[in-house]
C-alpha cells in the first residue's frame, strides 16, 4: 500500500478502517475523527490550490497546522481551548498512521504546540443529592435486595471514605466486616490509611448479611448478579440509573462522589494537606483544584443571599 499513489483524502479513509476495525473505536469516535480529518484534508487542499497526494501529506508545514487551527477558532463556529486541543490531537494520529503505515513521515508537525488548557474543577454534587444516591438503591423495584445493599455499600465507599471504583471494588472478604480504618493501595501503588465511618460500616454490614455467594478470603468482596467480580461499569450504570430516577444532573457519576467526599471536607473545614493524604494524592496541588470549588460555592451562595449582590 505504501507504493500506491494515494490522494490524501484515501489515506485518510485507510486511517478511519484502521480506527475501525484495528482499533475498534466506537462509531461516534469514529464520526468525530472523520469529521476532524475531512476538514483538516479540505483546508490544505483549500490553502495550496490543488488536490492533495499522499507523497504530499509529508511536506505539510508547521505553519499550515497553526493556519488550520487558527481558522478552526475563528467562524461561525469557533472551537474552544479544549476542543482545538482535541482536534490537534486527531491530526497527529492522522499523520503517525501516514509515517507507521504509508512510510510519510512530517517532521514538522513536531514544531506544533496545542493551546493552552485550564484545568477543569471537578464537579461535586450537593450534600443533600448525594445523600439521596445513597439512599435509593434500596428503593430500585428491579434489584434484588442482596444487590441493592451491595449498590449503598459500593457508594457509601466512594463518598463517605474518598475511594476511586478501582479502590472499592479491589477490597477482597477477607477486609470485611470493615474496621475503623482500611488500607488503600492507590494509584503508582501509594498506600494510604483511610477511616471508616459509621456509616459506611453499616452499609457493608448490611450487604454482607444479605450476600448470596460464599467467598474464600482473597476474593473481591463486591459480587455481580451472577456471583463474578463487579465491574467498574456495572457501578457506573447503576449510578446514571439511579441519578435519571432521581432528576440528578449528568455530572453525577461515581467519581464525583470522591469529589463531593473532598469538597464537602474542605466545606466543613478540612485542612487540604489531610485531605491530600485521605484521598492519596501524590501532589498537593493536585488537591488545590478543591480549593477553586469551594470557592466557587462561597460566591454562588453570596450572590444568591447577599442583599448588595445585584448591585442594587
Amino acid at each position: 500500500m505504501a507504493g500506491v499513489e494515494l490522494t490524501a483524502a484515501e489515506a485518510l479513509l485507510a486511517w478511519l478502517e484502521h480506527l475501525a476495525h484495528e482499533r475498534r473505536l466506537s462509531p461516534r469516535t469514529l464520526e468525530a475523527y472523520g469529521h476532524i480529518g475531512r476538514l483538516y484534508v479540505a483546508f490544505l487542499e483549500r490553502h495550496r490550490g490543488e488536490t492533495l497526494t499522499l507523497k504530499a501529506m509529508g511536506t505539510i508545514t508547521a505553519a499550515e497546522v497553526r493556519a488550520h487551527l487558527a481558522d478552526r477558532r475563528s467562524g461561525d463556529h469557533p472551537l474552544a481551548a479544549r476542543s482545538l486541543s482535541q482536534t490537534l490531537s486527531a491530526v497527529r494520529g492522522f499523520h503517525a498512521f501516514l509515517d507507521r503505515r504509508l512510510d510519510t513521515p512530517a517532521p514538522q508537525l513536531a514544531q506544533v504546540r496545542g493551546p493552552r488548557i485550564k484545568p477543569a474543577l471537578p464537579r461535586p454534587v450537593s450534600e443533600d443529592q448525594a445523600r439521596g444516591l445513597l439512599a435509593e438503591p434500596d428503593a430500585d423495584p428491579d434489584a434484588e435486595p442482596w444487590e441493592a445493599a451491595r449498590d449503598r455499600a459500593v457508594l457509601s465507599l466512594l463518598y463517605g471514605c474518598g475511594l476511586r471504583i478501582s479502590e472499592a471494588l479491589s477490597l477482597t472478604r477477607a477486609e470485611a466486616p470493615l474496621g475503623d480504618t482500611l488500607r488503600i493501595v492507590g494509584k503508582g501503588s501509594k498506600t494510604r490509611i483511610v477511616p471508616v465511618l459509621p456509616a459506611v460500616r453499616s452499609a457493608a454490614d448490611a450487604y454482607l448479611a444479605l450476600l448470596p455467594f460464599i467467598l474464600q478470603p482473597a476474593d473481591p468482596l463486591f459480587r455481580a448478579r451472577r456471583g463474578g467480580p463487579l465491574s467498574p461499569r456495572h457501578v457506573q450504570a447503576s449510578v446514571q440509573r439511579l441519578r435519571g430516577r432521581l432528576g440528578l444532573p449528568e455530572r453525577t457519576t461515581p467519581h464525583a462522589l470522591r469529589h463531593s467526599f473532598a469538597t464537602h471536607l474542605l466545606g466543613a473545614g478540612a485542612d487540604l494537606r489531610s485531605i491530600q493524604e485521605l484521598l492519596g494524592h501524590a501532589s498537593l496541588s493536585t488537591t488545590q483544584k478543591y480549593t477553586g470549588v469551594d470557592a466557587e460555592r462561597l460566591l454562588s451562595a453570596y450572590s444568591a443571599a447577599h442583599p448588595r449582590a445585584s448591585g442594587a
